[in-house]
């Protein structure tokens, strides 16, 4: 079954909708650059609130490796998911200071691209269009023969999930602005999102 997150939440309230709606996995973006930002004691706040059946993930972008073991080993994640094409090396580096899951994002152009999304040594990996949090998706037809599970994210929203579940089925699907109006996670929008998911796995209502 194909697994969801909702990702870039910053407020109470975004955690009280997950609650009801229990996605899979939540993303908090660490990024300073990003309109998404959380600092990380708003984000352990957060996280408090959180029912515990939901996984959190940290979104970096090349951010110092003992950073992102602290967060990682301090519980305020669970996963840590690096956007900002860290090599080997950086993955190496952070697997020295926690031993907490990595996901390791890639921006899909070509079929090259997909090769080295294969040879991650991170736990996962997630595909997405240019740097992420575009709102715009890729060409899934380069996906034909990708045997690595993966997160599926860039252009997803509640009138294109299903299709996406359906034809790829990804490990889960990721979705960020495509749940958002002006600019804030919306509720109703969020709920669209996980029903369509649901329903297209057949376990929906």
């Amino acid at each position: 079954m194909t697994k969801i997150k909702l990702c870039g939440l910053s407020r109470p309230c975004d955690i009280d909708a997950v609650n009801a709606l229990l996605p899979d996995y939540i993303g908090f973006v660490f990024a300073k650059k990003s309109r998404r930002y959380v600092a990380p004691e708003k984000a352990k706040a957060l996280r408090e609130a959180l029912n515990p059946a939901i996984k959190a993930v940290g979104v970096f972008v090349r951010e110092e490796p003992e950073v992102v073991a602290g967060l990682l080993n301090s519980g305020v994640i669970g996963l840590a998911q690096l956007h900002g094409g860290e090599d080997e090396a950086y993955i190496a580096r952070l697997r020295a200071l926690t031993d907490r899951p990595l996901i390791q994002a890639f921006r899909v152009e070509a079929p090259a691209d997909l090769d080295r999304a294969r040879a991650s040594s991170a736990d996962c990996i997630l595909l997405d269009n240019g740097a992420g949090g575009t709102g715009a998706a890729f060409d899934w037809s380069l996906l034909a023969g990708f045997d690595r599970p993966y997160f599926l994210a860039g252009g997803l929203g509640p009138g294109n999930v299903a299709e996406a579940v359906a034809a790829l089925r990804p490990f889960a699907v990721d979705v960020s602005s495509g749940i958002e109006t002006d600019g804030y996670k919306d509720i109703s929008k969020m709920k669209a999102f996980v029903m369509a998911a649901r329903a297209a796995d057949g376990k929906g209502e």
